[in-house]
C-alpha cells in the first residue's frame, strides 16, 4: 500500500480556520486536482461537510468517521484506518486523519503558501526522517507566493 498525504499550508503550518481554507491563492489548488484525480482520497467527516462539491469528481472518495451510521451519496465509508484498503491513496486532511496516517505514509506533497494568516488547524510536524526530493515555485498572478514540495520518508540507516 502506498500512502501519499497532501495539503497546503500558510505561514506556522497553519491549513485551516473554522472548518475552512483561509485563503484562495488562484492556481494553488490545482496541484492537488493534479496529483489526485484519478486516486482514492480519504479524510475526515468534517473535511467532507467543508468540501463545496461532494463527492470529489474522479476520486474514490473514502471518509473516516466515528459515527457507525454515518453515510453520503458517494461516499466510501471507513471506520478505522485497517477499514481503508485501497492500494495507492491520497489522505487530504484534516488534522487527526493526517496525525492518524503519517506513520504509514511514504510520500507528502506540501505547498507551502507564503501568507500569515489566523487558523485553528495546523498540518502535522515533520521529523528529520522526511527529505524534501523535489520542489518548484509559482507565484500567483496576486501576487502570493508558494512552493509545492515533495517529501519522502528518509530510509531507516
Amino acid at each position: 500500500m502506498t500512502i501519499h498525504m497532501i495539503w497546503a499550508e500558510a505561514h506556522d503550518r497553519v491549513i485551516g480556520a473554522g472548518n475552512t481554507i483561509p485563503w484562495r491563492v488562484p492556481g494553488e489548488q490545482r496541484i492537488f486536482k493534479e496529483r489526485t484525480t484519478g486516486a482514492t482520497v480519504v479524510m475526515g467527516r468534517a473535511t467532507w461537510d467543508s468540501l463545496p462539491v461532494r463527492p470529489l469528481p474522479g476520486r474514490e472518495n473514502v471518509v473516516l468517521t466515528r459515527d457507525l451510521s454515518w453515510a453520503a451519496p458517494g461516499a466510501t465509508v471507513a471506520h478505522s484506518l485497517d477499514d481503508v484498503k485501497q492500494d495507492d491513496l491520497w489522505v487530504m486532511g484534516g488534522a487527526q486523519i493526517y496525525a492518524a496516517f503519517l506513520p504509514r505514509a511514504g510520500h507528502i506533497v506540501r505547498t507551502r503558501i507564503d501568507l500569515a494568516v489566523p487558523g485553528d488547524v495546523l498540518a502535522p510536524e515533520l521529523g528529520a526522517d522526511w527529505v524534501v526530493t523535489g520542489t518548484a515555485e509559482f507565484e500567483a498572478p496576486t501576487g502570493v507566493a508558494y512552493v509545492v514540495e515533495d517529501l519522502r520518508r528518509r530510509d531507516p540507516a
